[in-house]
């Protein structure tokens, strides 16, 4: 007589019938099921062992019970999120969540590079700059009522532009006669020296350095020969068409100082009361 060859739990008979070997002892298909399979999570029954298991925060699911909570599509082979435990297919979880790019207002998809400012959203590639339409992504930007600029085309569009050189001053500068300078551009007409913190004069609205002023315009002291500026309070006599600094007015004769006393002008010569009466 054959030995017998039952289930280990219902102990019927399992020739001719298929079964399945749990912890070294055979079971039924029923009785497998019934032992050792899990509930679907969604519809409340057992998960047959020839049945597709999905198995997601400790809980399993059968292929079709596992679907969107919106449009009930099956979730088996399609990215999902999780929303307050609904599971939600990417479309009617961005359709529901996710917030649109102002530029082309299609949808930010969930872990795209986007870009957020002023309350909008944009796809990272579709937040440009107004001027050379390239994507600006994590540079510096400068807006300006609803455009927005890169550095570079900011500058080049808005910025004041030298005087002189005629390029865009991006920070500092001069400003003379209302008009913006470079500080390595604003220099002295004649000797090209920068006049910037520096004290400085200008003919017919051309800037100097007070040196070349001096040196171009300024009358000569007719004792020294040395300019006349009149700059930094410096005081000088005028004579008949002629000028002198305070400190040279002297007489010719005997070099005592006559300013504030009285001269006699003498041909060429300036001389002090005395010296004019002993003539």
């Amino acid at each position: 007589m054959a030995d017998r060859f039952d289930c280990a739990h219902c102990k019927e008979s399992l020739y001719g019938r298929k079964y399945i070997q749990s912890e070294e002892r055979p079971h039924c298909i029923p009785c497998y099921d019934s032992l050792f399979s899990n509930t679907c999570d969604e519809c409340k029954e057992l998960i047959a062992h020839d049945a597709r298991e999905l198995f997601y925060e400790d809980r399993h699911y059968h292929e079709h019970c596992f679907r969107c909570f919106r449009c009930e599509r099956s979730l088996a082979d399609e990215p999902f999120t999780s929303q307050e435990e609904a599971l939600l297919c990417n479309d009617c979880y961005c359709s529901e969540f996710s917030s649109k790019c102002v530029a082309c207002d299609q949808t930010v998809m969930p872990g795209s590079r986007k870009l957020e400012y002023g309350g909008s959203t944009w796809h990272e590639s579709c937040f440009t700059c107004s001027s050379c339409e390239q994507p600006i992504g994590s540079k510096s930007f400068i807006p300006d009522k609803d455009e927005h600029y890169c550095v570079p085309c900011y500058e080049d569009k808005f910025a004041p532009r030298c005087t002189r050189c005629k390029k865009t001053l991006a920070k500092g500068g001069v400003t003379y006669r209302d008009e913006p300078w470079h500080k390595e551009c604003f220099v002295c007409t004649s000797c090209q020296s920068q006049l910037a913190g520096q004290h400085f004069t200008s003919r017919d609205d051309v800037p100097y350095c007070l040196k070349c002023f001096s040196s171009l315009y300024s009358k000569k002291c007719e004792a020294c020969s040395k300019p006349i500026t009149g700059f930094g309070g410096g005081k000088y006599v005028s004579f008949e068409e002629r000028q002198w600094h305070q400190s040279c007015f002297t007489c010719t004769a005997c070099s005592v100082t006559l300013v504030g006393a009285g001269f006699f002008p003498d041909g060429d010569r300036i001389l002090c009361r005395e010296c004019n009466s002993s003539l």
